[in-house]
């Protein structure tokens, strides 16, 4: 996947793929416009939307009904790394939930694809042109 990023102005950055360019800004107490989230929180939206995709698509697979299912989710960081240290998902189940599934939809909810490519600790290289 190719992402083109381009800095529109002020602390303002754009990242374009495909049809879709995501917007990003930083806050006012910072320097930033606070016209869009900041990347970590993107970042850590990203977390919490895929696993509540998973979550989804656990209950549409198996005809569940999804009304009144929410997803909260928390963050910490380090104070001495400044990088995320906890993740703290707690899915609510809708009413008539399955009790055989609770265990099954964490086991899904496990697989979301950014926590597994956080946890794989991919080697990262910048380079300058």
């Amino acid at each position: 996947m190719q992402i083109d990023v381009d800095f529109p102005g002020g602390l303002a950055v754009n990242a374009s793929f495909g049809d879709f360019t995501v917007k990003t800004d930083q806050a006012k107490a910072v320097g930033g416009g606070g016209t869009a989230p900041s990347p970590f929180e993107l970042f850590l939206s990203s977390i919490a939307a895929c696993a509540g995709y998973y979550a989804l698509a656990f209950c549409r697979e198996r005809e569940i009904s999804t009304r009144g299912m929410k997803l909260s989710a928390s963050f910490e960081k380090s104070p001495e790394t400044k990088t995320l240290a906890t993740a703290d998902l707690t899915l609510t189940l809708p009413t008539g939930f399955p009790e055989k599934y609770v265990k099954p939809i964490i086991r899904t909810m496990e697989q979301c694809t950014v926590k597994r490519a956080i946890a794989a600790q991919p080697l990262f290289t910048i380079n300058v042109s």
